[in-house]
């Protein structure tokens, strides 16, 4: 279903290269816009993520996809002190990331590298967790997606995912539906100057297979459900689940 939802609708692109345009086009503008159209609540979502990763043991490598601008691996370094590394499409966004790794002195900690989600370039059972905020919607391909999320994932190791999601209850649910087709893209098109870009990103969350939809996405590549999380009304989730 989110296959069929392009950033900018080209008939001869696949979604894969329009996602890997718009977030260099706004890359820039993408910390600012995040913290400023999220209210900065995406700060406490990223922390509540990050915890579930303490449950595993032992916790040495750690993979975080579509990783942007290093703000989920930056945190996963702050909070563990371990290895991290950090792939992403989109030049220009791991240009930005790279630039935050150095400022914080964790570049002997955090690497960053240009990598398709789906065609990861790591052995299988590399990491004992793999986290993804707010990327796994931009995927080609999900479930190819998640099924080389879970290959680099050994067995008993934790996946982590943060997405948006819709709230299903008055009056946040019309409030939300409200703010993401009409402030959202106005704000976001002012700011980074693709208003396209931001007009995607509630077409794409209302696209996308949330909640047990997307827990059965999730199970049928060999992972295990454990827990699910609700944030903010439902505005977000995180998806917890272990490799069986």
């Amino acid at each position: 279903m989110n296959n069929i939802i392009k950033p900018y609708n080209e008939v001869d692109s696949s979604k894969k290269s329009e996602v890997e345009q718009m977030f260099n086009t706004i890359a820039p503008k993408y910390d600012l816009l995040n913290h400023l159209l999220s209210l900065g609540i995406d700060r406490s979502w990223r922390n509540k993520a990050i915890e579930s990763l303490s449950a595993i043991q032992p916790l040495e490598n750690i993979l975080d996809v579509a990783t942007g601008t290093g703000d989920m691996a930056i945190k996963i370094c702050k909070k563990y002190k371990k290895n991290v590394v950090g792939t992403d499409l989109t030049a220009g966004m791991l240009e930005k990331g790279n630039e935050k790794v150095k400022a914080e002195g964790l570049d002997n900690l955090i690497s960053l590298m240009k990598a398709d989600s789906e065609d990861l370039p790591f052995d299988s059972d590399s990491f004992d967790a793999v986290t993804v905020a707010f990327g796994v919607r931009n995927y080609g391909d999900l479930d190819k997606g998640l099924s080389e999320m879970s290959r680099v994932l050994r067995k008993g190791g934790r996946m982590t995912i943060l997405e948006f999601s819709r709230p299903r209850r008055f009056p946040m649910k019309q409030l939300y539906l409200f703010y993401f087709r009409y402030i959202l893209p106005m704000l976001g098109g002012l700011i980074s100057k693709d208003r396209r870009a931001y007009e995607y990103l509630p077409e794409s969350v209302l696209a996308f297979p949330d909640g047990e939809e997307f827990e059965k996405h999730l199970m049928a590549v060999g992972m295990n459900p454990i827990k699910r999380i609700s944030l903010t009304c439902g505005i977000a989730t995180i998806y917890i689940s272990d490799k069986i």
